[in-house]
């Protein structure tokens, strides 16, 4: 191959099965080689810190950079309209970094009152006791973000959609409060992932993704990444990433290259069976409530149609009694797996109890927290992570079990 592609002008499923890789010069090898070496043999005057290193030196050890994890990174910043990517051992090295970059004490952030758990916990506990101040806000209220807003607001974080309560977030008219305030705008995208989304294409400054869920999505290898303009990505990876050193092993960038190949065809084979699978639910006896961002009756609709340009496979449903059902699923499903996680290639699905995690990870603490959570969740809601099985197949498995 003598001339490189110019992804711009490809479709989704060309960048993910090209980008970012190449056939190897010496073995002429098609497939993305897997590099496991932990260091590399250099030149006699060679600095031995990273201090010292430059954008396209030889590679020197693997903390610094990787071969294969190159790969991966190139790949998703072109599949997110990135300038660069760092990847990281798991989605939370990869929110832990980056806010650990960004912020100091006396800073403030702007955060999402809903969150991945581990976020929000990092979020209520570790990082304001290092002295810096975080406000957490309905983020799709947006007047709530203006009100949060301080002179010392450097950084506002929103999911969207948000885990679990599939809450949207308008990335545009948050992109400009938050540069109006002389902020960054962080997102995390997992939920939605490229195919539906790409916030920086509307503004955003970086953004996160659990490469765990979707993008990998076989459910066999952990991984994080922060997307975005080059100037902020390599600071990140010289003076966070490697010092803090939660990088992403080789072989698990090898896994999720893989899984990368599929990425588009799989996103659209996630939202048609999890738009049958939320049709199906929202007009069953049993079910209370079904949130999936393709029904019209989600809250945001207008929003969704606006802003996603593929539903995902991820819905919410609410019934009477959701602890006693919860038991009755994880004994009685054959197909589905109660279990955590979400985005893996088999369907999975999990009761998240609201009274626990009032308690527990999230502390809605605020009438406004806990009336944000209720309008969506109530006692509890079930997350279900639609797989790649039949749909019917997913349907009868559901029959049966609720029953």
């Amino acid at each position: 191959m003598s001339e490189k592609i110019e992804f711009s002008k490809t479709g989704e499923q060309t960048k993910a099965v090209h980008a970012g890789e190449f056939p190897d010069p010496v073995t002429r090898a098609s497939s993305p080689n897997l590099v496991m070496s932990t260091t590399f043999v250099t030149d006699a005057d060679s600095g031995f810190s990273a201090e010292n290193m430059k954008e396209g030196d030889s590679w020197m050890y693997t903390r610094w950079g990787n071969p294969t994890i190159h790969q991966l990174e190139e790949k998703l910043a072109v599949l997110e309209e990135a300038e660069m990517g760092v990847a990281f051992d798991s989605g939370m090295g990869a929110i832990s970094a980056l806010l650990f970059h960004l912020l100091k004490s006396g800073d403030h952030a702007v955060v999402t009152d809903v969150a991945y758990a581990a976020m929000s916990e990092l979020t209520n506990e570790m990082i304001p006791g290092l002295g810096i101040g975080i406000t957490k806000v309905d983020t799709s209220d947006l007047n709530a973000i203006k009100n949060a807003i301080q002179p010392n607001t450097r950084l506002v974080y929103i999911e969207t959609p948000c885990n679990p309560l599939l809450r949207l977030t308008d990335i545009a008219a948050v992109a400009e409060i938050t540069h109006n305030a002389g902020a960054k705008l962080v997102v995390d995208s997992t939920f939605a992932t490229p195919m539906a989304t790409k916030p920086l294409t509307l503004g955003a400054d970086l953004v996160i993704h659990s490469l765990t869920k979707y993008l990998g999505g076989h459910g066999d290898a952990l991984g994080g990444v922060v997307l975005g303009k080059k100037e902020d990505l390599l600071s990140l990876r010289k003076k966070t990433a490697i010092r803090l050193g939660g990088i992403l092993s080789p072989f698990n960038a090898w896994l999720i290259l893989r899984g990368l190949a599929t990425f588009p065809i799989r996103m659209r084979a996630h939202q048609e069976n999890a738009l049958k699978i939320a049709t199906y639910l929202e007009k069953h006896p049993k079910i209370k409530r079904v949130i999936y961002p393709g029904l019209p009756s989600h809250p945001q609709y207008e929003l969704v149609r606006r802003q996603m340009k593929n539903f995902s496979g991820m819905l919410t449903f609410q019934v009477a009694d959701g602890r006693e059902m919860a038991q009755k699923l994880a004994e009685k499903l054959q197909i589905i797996h109660y279990a955590v996680s979400l985005g893996h290639h088999r369907s999975l699905i999990f009761y998240m109890d609201s009274k626990n995690l009032h308690e527990t990870s999230f502390h809605l603490s605020t009438p406004a927290q806990l009336d944000s959570w209720n309008r969506f969740a109530g006692e509890g809601i079930f997350r279900f992570s639609v797989g790649l099985e039949d749909a019917d197949d997913l349907i009868t498995d559901l029959e049966q079990a609720l029953l």
